[in-house]
């Protein structure tokens, strides 16, 4: 290595080794740091264990916000205000009947990912 080239960092007092794979892995960060933020946002919202199991619930197919309730043991307000921030995401979608309030998935990805998440948790446990 050309000690001439070698990179010094004010956040580190230690040499840069392997700069290639630094400014590799920097770049690489660099076109995902837009998207971060939202991802971010996306894991705030999923850590909760209550959305978690209305998303499990919805998952069965379409409910109405009282069943949902049931469900979960919850009021009615509480469970609104859990369903309208997952709608509010993008990840439910809603339709009123009359008076009555319907929640639904609108995206089998999501469901794809929280099941293949379970699994994971799983084998880690066994």
């Amino acid at each position: 290595m050309n000690p001439s080239k070698v990179i010094v960092s004010p956040v580190c007092e230690i040499t840069c080794f392997e700069q290639e794979k630094v400014a590799r892995i920097k770049a690489e960060l660099a076109k995902e740091e837009e998207h971060l933020p939202r991802l971010a946002e996306l894991y705030k919202l999923l850590g909760n264990t209550t959305r978690l199991k209305i998303l499990l619930a919805l998952a069965q197919g379409e409910l109405c916000v009282c069943d949902v309730a049931h469900v979960l043991e919850l009021t009615v307000a509480a469970t609104s205000h859990q369903l309208k921030l997952l709608r509010d995401q993008g990840w439910l979608a809603m339709r009123n009947d009359g008076k009555m309030v319907y929640y639904r998935l609108r995206s089998e990805d999501l469901l794809k990912a929280l099941k293949g998440d379970l699994r994971l948790l799983e084998e880690r446990i066994a």
